[in-house]
């Protein structure tokens, strides 16, 4: 696992490749399911849950029209974190963002197989499929007529 190490002046230290790296390059490791532990540098508490959350932050503030988490939603979250018996939000989150992720795949995989001909590729394949057809089915009826006579 990669670790990086936080320092006092809020930079952060890939100890694998030796240099200074950002939020962005953490975000990057992510999306290419790169796992790294963040820890402080000086006590080694570990910091990765808090970075992955600074990273979200950042991600909801960029992108205004993709915002994943509602004003309701983080306010919801917020209740029930004050519940006597909180619920299991975490274990659900996490089945459910991978079953939805699961099945975006699915859909990905299924669309570019859609897409993978083109209209004339499509032609193309269903004349050389019928040119087939009438070649086993007349070609040798044919032959046989010619035999008989």
């Amino acid at each position: 696992m990669r670790v990086i190490r936080k320092y006092a002046n809020r930079r952060l230290y890939d100890t694998e490749q030796s240099r200074y790296v950002t939020l962005e390059d953490l975000r990057k490791l992510i999306l290419d399911e790169v796992p790294f532990r963040v820890e402080d540098a000086k006590s080694g508490e570990d910091l990765t849950r808090t970075i992955l959350l600074t990273i979200i932050i950042e991600q909801e503030q960029a992108d205004g029209d993709a915002q994943v988490f509602s004003n309701d939603l983080l306010a919801q979250f917020i209740r029930v974190y004050n519940m006597a018996q909180p619920l299991p939000l975490a274990r659900y989150l996490e089945q459910g963002t991978q079953l939805m992720m699961e099945q975006q795949k699915h859909l990905q995989d299924q669309w570019q197989q859609a897409m993978r001909h083109t209209p004339m590729e499509l032609m193309r394949e269903m004349a050389e499929e019928n040119m087939r057809f009438w070649q086993q089915n007349l070609g040798g009826k044919g032959r046989k007529d010619d035999d008989e006579s």
